[in-house]
């Protein structure tokens, strides 16, 4: 008689445990969700997070609404996110750079991309776009080389920020190319396109969605994009890699992270409806658009393509050097 009794208080024990987690499941969300987007609006990954916020929202029915932070190449926001509740409430749309090449370059960066997030999804990759100032006497990237090298430290590239994806993937491509050109770091790309059109600088990389505009009106040329393989909303541009540098290619991967702690079941109910989203004919549509492929990723899955990012970038800003200081 007390064995059962004993072995009925554990198994109650044992449901009071896990009841929560599993109503918190079922229940999630019961109020609005805010979608940190570390960048400024109208970029690449500010179009990421409210395509995925808008999908989420169809499949969720609950309001999410995007929170643009920008900033310290996307940390401040990120940081803003790592020290919030971990209830599902307050999610990031992390990036290459806030989560691998910020890491990579950044010493004592005040987060961990690893230890302070759960990944939810990495859901979707995209290429930039090397745009110059249309005064630049470049049509491609063997042309832009050799200006480059005949004008050494006279010509400027714009990024997202010190440590950004934008940053140290031009740093490689500057070390391949063996050219000298000045790096200005900006609050996110579209400031750096804005004076790329205005000609304060020369060039940037930028995303699909946020370049398309300037490249359509002819206020700047694209002349590479930094794909595996051209783009299908640019197929007459040559990638890269096509253009005189085997192998290399330049974007970047976005996702959907939350803060350390958050519960599983949590997690588990958002990466199902962000993948269920990437079936839907509207959200192919709308990374077609863009350039860019689904990458309908479980939270497990997307923290092993994390490892192996960061170890990529880790070795580029060792093998060149780079060093940011905040």
């Amino acid at each position: 008689m007390i064995e059962s009794a004993v072995g009925w208080a554990a198994a109650l024990a044992a449901a009071m445990v896990i009841a929560p987690g599993s109503v918190l499941a079922e229940d999630y969300p019961t109020r609005t969700v805010r979608v940190v987007v570390p960048f400024p609006a109208g970029g690449g990954a500010d179009f990421m997070g409210r395509e995925v916020a808008r999908k989420l929202q169809q499949k969720l029915k609950q309001t999410f609404v995007v929170d643009n932070r920008p900033g310290a190449s996307g940390m401040l926001g990120t940081q803003a996110v790592m020290q919030s509740r971990a209830d599902g409430y307050t999610l990031l749309l992390g990036t290459t750079g806030t989560h691998s090449t910020n890491f990579a370059t950044i010493p004592g960066i005040a987060y961990h991309p690893l230890n302070d997030f759960e990944a939810v999804s990495i859901f979707a990759d995209a290429p930039f776009l090397l745009c110059v100032n249309r005064d630049v006497p470049a049509a491609n990237v063997k042309e832009l080389a050799a200006h480059a090298k005949a004008n050494p430290g006279k010509l400027s590239h714009g990024s997202s920020g010190n440590g950004s994806s934008a940053h140290l993937g031009f740093e490689a491509l500057k070390a391949a190319l063996g050219v000298d050109i000045v790096h200005i770091p900006y609050k996110g790309l579209p400031p750096a396109m804005l004076d790329t059109i205005g000609g304060q600088i020369a060039m940037t990389m930028d995303s699909i969605p946020s370049a398309s505009p300037h490249i359509a009106s002819g206020r700047v040329r694209c002349i590479a994009t930094g794909g595996r393989q051209r783009s299908p909303v640019f197929p007459a541009i040559p990638t890269i890699a096509e253009s005189g540098v085997p192998g290399f290619a330049i974007g970047s991967w976005y996702g959907l992270f939350a803060p350390k702690g958050t519960p599983a079941p949590v997690l588990q109910r958002l990466s199902g409806a962000v993948q269920e989203a990437l079936k839907d004919e509207d959200m192919r549509a709308s990374l077609s658009k863009v350039g860019a492929d689904g990458l309908p990723m479980t939270p497990a899955e997307s923290r092993r393509y994390l490892e192996d990012d960061i170890s990529r970038w880790v070795k580029v800003a060792t093998d060149l050097n780079i060093k940011v200081v905040p």
